[in-house]
């Protein structure tokens, strides 16, 4: 059976991850911060196991880590984000709450990557795929504000571009995804995707993702997005 480990898993894109992916008979590491009150979470029919996790806590990443020892990981999916201020122009913004959102939007999956390393080369999928977003793309960028988000995305790009060619050599992928603007908690009721439809686009560009896509910046309909 094939595991795929998802970050931030208790609603939204993370959420409908775990549902695919159990229904595809997969086995679904799922973690977030709360498992208590992920009550949609816990409620997903299939192979689905639980586990707490701050993404913002590396020693928490680590810990992670140890409890999953030698296990095999074959899809590596992080997801876990945080928007931050909204509409932050210049005048109004937070740096401290800036520094929070690259974090976990951009320290975090590295970090997990970083940890579990062994685990996904004792996979035979030997895939690492991050949710990017079109936000990040700085030869697309035609409004204003959302520094903190955007830079967050646009870094991540970057580490993970950068941890494509670190891995290359033990055949392990590494790709960025861009979801689309997705009806959740983030996007708001005006986007024009479904999660369920989202979800299911990046679940058909990964299952075509081989190591020749390493490095690759795509958009949910498989094309490539400029950096």
């Amino acid at each position: 059976m094939s595991t795929v480990l998802i970050t931030g898993a208790n609603r939204g894109l993370g959420l409908e991850f775990a549902r695919q992916y159990a229904h595809a008979g997969w086995h679904v590491i799922a973690t977030c911060r709360e498992p208590g009150a992920a009550e949609a979470l816990g409620d997903l029919p299939g192979a689905i196991e639980i586990h707490p996790l701050d993404v913002a806590d590396f020693a928490a990443i680590d810990a992670l880590a140890e409890r999953l020892g030698g296990r095999h990981v074959d899809l590596l999916l992080a997801n876990a984000g945080l928007y931050g201020q909204d509409a932050a122009h210049l005048g109004e913004i937070d740096y401290a709450a800036w520094e929070k959102v690259l974090r976990i939007n951009t320290l975090a999956p590295l970090r997990l990557a970083e940890a579990l390393r062994p685990n996904l080369e004792a996979g035979t999928g030997r895939l690492i795929a991050a949710v990017s977003s079109g936000l990040g793309s700085i030869g697309d960028v035609t409004s204003g504000g959302g520094y903190a988000y955007r830079t967050s995305k646009a870094a991540l790009n970057m580490a993970y571009r950068t941890l494509s060619v670190d891995l290359r050599a033990a055949g392990i992928a590494v790709v960025l995804l861009h979801p689309g603007w997705v009806r959740t908690d983030m996007g708001g009721s005006n986007a024009t995707l479904a999660p369920k439809d989202s979800v299911a686009r990046m679940r058909k560009v990964l299952d075509a993702v081989g190591i020749d896509d390493s490095g690759r910046f795509i958009n949910h309909d498989g094309k490539d997005l400029p950096w």
